[in-house]
């Protein structure tokens, strides 16, 4: 064994546990910065210890590391400035330079294959067009996830026929790659890149008409996509950490996928062609079926709370963009202070990406144990005395069990109905992401207490103090 390869198996044993100490908040933080360190062993390894067939080790190492601080800076700053309600965005645009990355690999290795004027392997081939693929794929898809998430799009762009059109485009790239592979020559070699411009509309078309409810699904899917294309270069290279690397972020992306695809009780299939969740900007005061929105006061609120047994809160895309996280921390020890049982609902698509409700809430250092899940929850709403639901809506939203008709009918919700009271916190009545009216607003036991959420929540906790 030599020592490249001992590196590699060592970055390689760096990811698998790092991976698993992600699985608990407790450990989330060392396992992120061992599997950084093993990225840095494989690095610096292959950077000074790889050499080629005929012996020759990696030159041009001005642009090697000149790149490397770049990226590093540009990683480091943007990490450090984004804002909690950004996050989503940075996981999109970052899952998209990998898929990038994978792709320029791709054309690079094919350009090598092009010059060589050898014999063409076509098992090296295929994985260079399944990379190319994949990889541009997860890039223009990633960049729309991006646009929708930053507003920058503003509408969900789809059109008559349009599923049956990304077939085409779909089978297009596959019988263009097909062919490129069993008749590979220089005089067809433009093909590749027909394929690559196919592949990056592909993956425009292919996250365009996707609503805003369903982008926590997409965001896993691409994320496994840059996996599997990260993969494919393990592969070319004959690198065990590249791949292996690869393979775990695929794996667990495609897990995290099936898994959210489960929360909202839809097949991957349904999510991708059922394109639910438009722009509507509707404001209403009052429901289709007749019902008026009550309001309630600061202090009803602080009453209320403050002589509940239990209090559930539900966190929602408003409280990340209020920034209330560490406010609503404060609360919860407040109210903990006065007796009061206080813990959180979390449902697994809240907000707009995977855990983004666990992350926000971690940020903040509350306890893990108060975290329930989404039927943990259920099972408590009927012993609580208040829910406060903190800018959720889709998640909360009745229609999903009792309207056939609704775009999210047949997602499983948190059933906060079921509470003796529920106040809703919100800057105004618009609907949630996925532009529907929610009927939750309009239940006789349901409150509205409005304004932006870390504002509200300080005014709490000081109408609580002088309780």
């Amino acid at each position: 064994m030599t020592l490249l390869t001992l590196l590699y198996l060592i970055a390689s044993v760096t990811f698998i546990l790092g991976l698993k100490m992600l699985s608990d908040p407790k450990t989330a933080r060392n396992g992120n910065l061992l599997a950084a360190a093993g990225m840095v062993i494989a690095i610096l390894g292959t950077i000074f210890l790889y050499s080629d067939e005929e012996g020759n080790k990696l030159g041009n190492y001005l642009w090697i590391f000149g790149g490397i601080a770049i990226g590093s800076v540009v990683g480091t700053l943007s990490a450090k400035k984004v804002k909690m309600t950004a996050m989503p965005q940075m996981v999109s645009i970052f899952n998209g330079m990998g898929g990038a990355c994978a792709a320029l690999i791709s054309i690079v290795e094919y350009n090598h294959l092009v010059k060589s004027g050898g014999e063409i392997h076509l098992g090296m081939l295929s994985v260079i067009l399944l990379g190319l693929i994949i990889g541009s794929v997860s890039f223009s898809g990633s960049m729309i996830a991006w646009g929708k998430l930053n507003g920058n799009i503003k509408k969900d762009f789809a059109f008559p026929g349009q599923q049956f059109i990304n077939i085409l485009v779909l089978i297009a790239i596959l019988a263009l790659s097909v062919f490129l592979i069993f008749n590979f020559s220089e005089n067809i070699a433009f093909i590749f890149y027909v394929i690559l411009t196919l592949s990056i509309l592909y993956g425009l078309m292919f996250v365009f008409p996707i609503g805003g409810a369903d982008m926590p699904v997409v965001i896993s899917l691409l994320n496994s996509f840059t996996g599997v294309a990260a993969a494919c270069g393990g592969f070319l290279y004959d690198n065990k950490a590249m791949l292996t690397g690869g393979i775990l972020v695929g794996a667990a992306g495609t897990l995290l996928t099936m898994l959210m695809c489960k929360a909202m009780n839809r097949s991957l299939l349904n999510v991708l062609i059922g394109s639910f969740g438009g722009n509507k900007n509707a404001e209403n005061t009052a429901s289709s079926t007749g019902g008026t929105a009550k309001e309630i006061s600061l202090s009803d609120t602080a009453v209320l709370m403050t002589y509940a047994n239990k209090v559930l809160i539900v966190p929602g895309y408003g409280l990340a963009v209020a920034q209330a996280q560490h406010t609503c921390h404060e609360l919860e020890k407040l109210l903990e202070n006065k007796g009061v049982e206080v813990k959180y609902a979390i449902h697994p698509v809240a907000g707009r990406m995977p855990g983004h409700m666990n992350v926000l809430l971690a940020e903040a250092d509350v306890p893990y144990e108060k975290l329930l899940e989404m039927e943990q929850a259920n099972d408590e709403f009927s012993n609580t005395d208040v829910v406060l639901i903190l800018g959720a809506n889709d998640v909360v939203n009745p229609a999903a069990k009792e309207d056939p008709s609704s775009p999210i009918y047949g997602m499983p919700i948190l059933e906060v109905e079921n509470a003796k009271h529920v106040i809703v916190n919100k800057r105004s009545m618009k609907p949630g992401y996925a532009g529907i009216e929610n009927e939750l607003f309009f239940r006789p036991k349901t409150t509205m207490l409005f304004g932006d959420a870390k504002k509200m929540l300080q005014d709490l906790t000081s109408e609580i103090k002088n309780l």
